[in-house]
């Protein structure tokens, strides 16, 4: 092979590469720490900083799940740059547990070099131009999460939710400053797209069985425990399967449309979906943690509210998938949603071990109502 052909091979993005699933593994220790922060502070207080710290990382790893599927990191320069923004994630990471109070200034720094790394494996692209238009604002909200790490009080959530709103929000008030229309300029490759977002949640259910194994009291372990353990299991599987029944139909749905429509559904699915998605298993890692720990009593409104609301807003962000993408009924979705919240009671006043079977027996009645089986996003990549 040419070296010209190899060039342009390494420009193409037919699969995910090694270092893009190290950069994922990574960026998973932010769902690990904010299912602790959660833990730790299972109140409305708690969910709102869980929100707005995955509010902001989010962002950033969707810019680069975007920068890789538009400029492959297989050359060394590239690599060692996303290996750059790794860095500056783990940093925002470790600090993540008092962000908003004593380690604001260690997460600002992380996230300046994230943004900063971004912009330079961008500018390297055909797609400057729009990097550009949004690189200030980018810049503009990492300098505000720096100067919320100075302060205290108030102003620290204050400046959050302002950097949130100058780089999602401020952009689209300006003429021709558009996310969907920026985004069409990327060309992206479903194959490559949809793979990379399936590793990510293959990954962070992984997170799910981290909360089991680190829930589980081995000073106490009984048959009841160790029934817990396994049935703790059994949702992280069902949550897997439900994701996994719609990426191969979701990838030839991306296939079959114009550049135009595919940037549109690209920014809903896999930014704002995925978004509302990860928060539901942060939650459902909350509460798993809560049922292995004491499996024989009731678990508590806070803990149980959080096992089913983050199984509902799992559910709700696949049938929003389902919908935008045109890949299936969302009926079902949403009616085991509402059931598994109506069965909250069952953890919180009788028996949290009850609670996490009833939410099973809702989710595997849903799967098998469908009669699907988890879709393939590798197919095309196994055929090449």
């Amino acid at each position: 092979m040419s070296s010209e052909s190899r060039d342009q091979n390494a420009d193409v993005a037919d699969r995910a590469t090694p270092v893009e699933i190290f950069f994922d593994v990574v960026f998973v220790l932010t769902i690990t720490q904010l299912a602790g922060l959660l833990e730790h502070e299972l109140s409305w207080a708690g969910v709102g900083q869980t929100v707005l710290i995955l509010g902001l990382l989010w962002y950033l790893y969707s810019g680069y799940a975007w920068l890789t599927n538009h400029v492959p990191p297989r050359r060394p320069a590239r690599k060692l740059l996303l290996f750059g923004g790794m860095a500056g994630f783990l940093l925002t990471a470790v600090a993540i547990p008092d962000a908003f109070t004593g380690s604001g200034l260690l997460f600002g720094v992380g996230y300046l070099i994230v943004v900063t790394v971004h912009v330079a494996l961008f500018t390297r692209t055909i797609a400057r131009p729009a990097v550009r238009r949004f690189a200030p604002y980018n810049l503009g909200g990492a300098a505000l999460v720096i100067i919320a790490g100075l302060l205290t009080g108030p102003a620290v959530p204050v400046l959050w939710v302002a950097a949130i709103f100058t780089q999602t929000v401020l952009p689209h008030l300006l003429p021709g400053h558009s996310w969907v229309g920026s985004a069409a300029s990327f060309h992206i490759r479903p194959a490559h797209f949809v793979e990379r977002h399936a590793l990510l949640v293959i990954v962070a259910l992984g997170e799910t069985v981290v909360a089991i194994g680190m829930g589980a009291r081995v000073d106490h372990l009984n048959a009841g425990v160790a029934g817990a353990v396994v049935m703790a299991l059994a949702l992280p599987v069902t949550l897997w399967w439900t994701y996994f029944t719609d990426t191969a139909a979701g990838e030839a749905a991306l296939e079959r449309a114009d550049d135009a429509t595919r940037a549109r559904m690209s920014v809903r699915v896999y930014v704002l979906t995925h978004f509302v998605l990860l928060l539901g298993i942060i939650a459902t890692a909350t509460g798993l943690h809560a049922v292995v720990a004491h499996p024989e009593t009731p678990a508590g409104w806070p803990a149980a509210l959080a096992l089913t609301a983050g199984v509902a807003l799992f559910l709700a962000a696949i049938a929003d998938l389902r919908h935008s993408l045109g890949v299936g009924r969302t009926t079902s979705r949403l009616a085991t949603a509402a059931l598994v919240l109506a069965s909250t009671p069952i953890g919180a006043s009788v028996n949290s071990a009850l609670h996490l079977g009833v939410v099973i027996i809702l989710m595997l009645v849903m799967l098998l109502i469908d009669g699907h089986r988890p879709g393939a996003p590798l197919s095309r990549a196994a055929r090449t």
